[in-house]
Parts: C-alpha cells; structure tokens; sequence
C-alpha cells in the first residue's frame, strides 16, 4: 500500500497571464479579446450620444510601474524624457524612456505620492521596461517593481463621471492633474470631442482587490464602453502609446512628444539625449505624426503607410481603433514631405488626414 504522505503534493499553480486578465475583464461582464495592444474589454457597442454623456471602460492592456526609495525621483531623472525630481505631487507629466540611439522604447504618464513615482504604460512592455530601468540602478536608492497584476485600470469619460468620481472619494482632476484618495488614484487627462461635445477624460488606478466593488460604483449611470473605445479617444487626442510593436521605432519628434510636453530640453542627460537635442535644434524636422480616417481593416501598429502613387513606405501605424463613427482612426508618423506631396495608404485603405488638437510649430 503506497504511503500517501510521502508523495510530492502538488503545487498550485497561478493561470497563465493572459487566461487570469481574461477572468478579470469576465467579472466586469465584457468579452476578453486580445489585439497587438494587449487584452481588451469588449462590451456591446453604445450610442456615441450616450458616450459623450459619460462612460466608464476597464483597460486591462494598461500596465503600472512603481519606483519608490529615497533617490527614485534622482534616478528616474536621469532615465527619463522629463523632469521627474521637480515634479509635483498633484501633477501629472508625460514621459518618455529612450534607448541610447534616441528611439522611444515606451512612453508613460507618470505622477507621484509621498511613497514613489508611479509610470502608467502599455501593459505588454511592462515587464520588460522594468527590467531594463532596474539594471541602471546600480548604487541609486531606488527600486523599480512592476505593480500590473495588483492594479487595475479604468478608462473614465463625459461630464457624468466627475459625479462618480466624486462618490469613490475622488475630486476629478483638470488635465494632467492628479487626485488620491486612500487607494485610488486618478489623472486627468486631455478632453477629446465625442458628438461634437467636449469628454473631459480620467485614468483612475484601482488596487485590484477593489476593482469589482468600483466597477459596479462606476456601471450604475455610466456607459460601459469597451476598451477600443479608450484608445479612440487616444488616437484623437493626439498621445502616442508605445506597444511592442513600435516600441524604439521613433525618435520623440516624429511621435510629436514634445509639442505634448513630454520632453524638457533644459533637463539634465538621459539615455539618447544627445539624438533627441540635436534632431531639435539642428536642421528642419522631417518627420511628424498626423491623425487620419480610414475606411477599411484596422492597421497593425508598426505596419507600413505607403505612398499612393508608387507605393512607397514613407511612415507607420503608430496606434489605430475603431471609429464610433465607423471606419478606423489612426495616429501614423510618416515623412512630412510624402504627406504634403502624395495620398497615402495603410493596408488597403486611403488614409483621410484630420486635424490634430494642437497646431506643429511654425518652421
């Protein structure tokens, strides 16, 4: 007779990554899908009308960085696009981490308490960016920990979520403003035009083991929208959100980074500064960022926008969702002079310039 207690006993084992952010978007009542963004939140399509009024929509593609000890702000500093040791509690900046050849390898906004630095970023890139920032510590006091599978994201829009805001025990912020409470934390961010109305928008970080208690704070009055919706809105405001698939693609010009104040020239060095500087203040910049419609498939991020005539690779999808309108938005980087010069496709698919929500430069 085998003697059960000397059996190795089972471990139990953690659900894989992707089937643990699918039970979590289940709980929330959407459908799990993932796209090259992530995991997504699907939820029956909602009138835009509604949307504007005010909605509310989980984003589990969204991933959080925790730097915290007495130097993280020194040590972030030195690492980042922007000024990080004269930021603010209450403030929120946008930021950039390049490689040493300038290219962006993720971009993030960050804001900070009186524990750490906290960096909002594609959750896909996460974990690598960690590790990445962690092997320049070195002697610095300061630890970078990868805080996304204990913080869940929610997307939050109109004027109908300040109230719920409100009712969890947060003021609603103005743009690229902060406001904590115990546990929740929430950053404004730039209002985009949703039915031809102005949608003040919010990313509210909720630890997870509250998620579904403010889920269903936020359901009740709120349009649940899906998590492609959030990326619209994105897309229309003009922020560029790295994703494996464009992560050190772009130098942060050609991504319009610091026409969003996500780069401080008069900071100190960081990794690629010298790139960054120079594409600056040295010579014209040839390549920009532009929002365009298109009718037809949505582009893979990091796919090729090609000239009409000759069909020439001139730019890439930089971030795409589907349109409330129907078709897809899309930010592209792209060679200034092919856009001036030439249609240009995606896929298939003529693209449709639109306006930006800030003007470039003069030359």
């Amino acid at each position: 007779m085998t003697d059960t207690a000397t059996q190795p006993q089972a471990v139990p084992q953690s659900p894989p990554a992707d089937e643990r952010l699918a039970n979590l978007v289940r709980r929330f009542g959407a459908q799990p899908a993932v796209d090259p963004y992530g995991m997504q939140a699907q939820f029956p399509p909602a009138a835009t009308q509604a949307l504007a009024e005010g909605f509310a929509t989980p984003l589990p593609d969204f991933g959080l960085l925790c730097v915290d000890g007495d130097e993280a702000g020194k040590f972030l500093h030195s690492q980042l696009t922007n000024d990080v040791e004269h930021l603010p509690q209450g403030e929120a900046r946008w930021y950039g981490y390049c490689s040493p050849k300038g290219r962006l390898l993720s971009t993030f906004v960050g804001w900070r308490d009186d524990r750490a630095v906290w960096l909002a970023l594609a959750r896909p890139l996460a974990e690598a960016i960690r590790k990445r920032l962690s092997m320049f510590v070195l002697r610095a006091k300061a630890k970078v920990v990868d805080r996304s599978d204990t913080t869940v994201f929610f997307g939050l829009g109109g004027a109908g979520a300040a109230a719920k805001l409100a009712a969890l025990g947060v003021a609603a912020p103005g743009a690229m403003a902060v406001a904590s409470n115990d546990s929740l934390a929430c950053v404004g961010l730039p209002a985009v035009t949703v039915a031809a109305r102005e949608c003040p928008r919010w990313l509210l970080a909720v630890p997870e083991e509250r998620a579904e208690a403010v889920w269903a704070e936020l359901h009740v009055g709120l349009t649940a929208a899906s998590s492609t919706f959030w990326r619209w809105t994105e897309v229309q405001a003009g922020v560029p959100r790295l994703v494996p698939g464009t992560s050190e693609q772009f130098v942060p010009q050609m991504l319009n980074f610091e026409l969003v104040g996500g780069v401080n020239f008069k900071k100190g060095c960081y990794p690629g500064q010298e790139i960054v500087a120079r594409s600056q203040y040295l010579g014209k910049l040839k390549r920009r960022m532009f929002l365009a419609h298109l009718d037809g498939a949505e582009p893979l991020p990091g796919s090729d926008v090609v000239t009409e005539t000759g069909g020439q690779p001139c730019g890439q999808v930089v971030l795409a969702a589907p349109a409330p309108q129907g078709g897809v938005d899309l930010l592209f980087e792209s060679q200034i002079a092919a856009v001036e010069s030439d249609a240009l496709q995606a896929g298939a698919s003529t693209l449709a310039r639109q306006d930006l929500p800030y003007p470039f430069p003069a030359a």
